[in-house]
């Protein structure tokens, strides 16, 4: 899986749980929640998705390294491998 089609699946999941963001307008350093604006319960929704889409489990002391697109999309790939 390369990384833009990690980035495509991280968009669809992120449009899935707030529709009314623009998540592909999100630069590799933006921070998720704050720059989409999505709420803790919504961030944890998140979380829980791309645990099931992806087949990984992101811990929550993990939660802090993913916190950007770029960080999250590393964490993806390093978990892949």
């Amino acid at each position: 899986m390369t990384e833009q089609e990690i980035k495509q699946i991280i968009f669809q999941l992120l449009k899935k749980i707030a529709p009314d963001t623009e998540p592909e307008k999100l630069k590799p350093d933006d921070d998720i929640r704050h720059t989409l604006e999505i709420d803790s319960f919504d961030a944890l929704q998140f979380v829980v998705s791309l645990d099931e889409y992806f087949g990984i489990e992101i811990p929550e002391a993990d939660y802090g390294k993913i916190a950007t697109l770029k960080d999250l999309l590393h964490y993806i790939m390093q978990k892949k491998i």
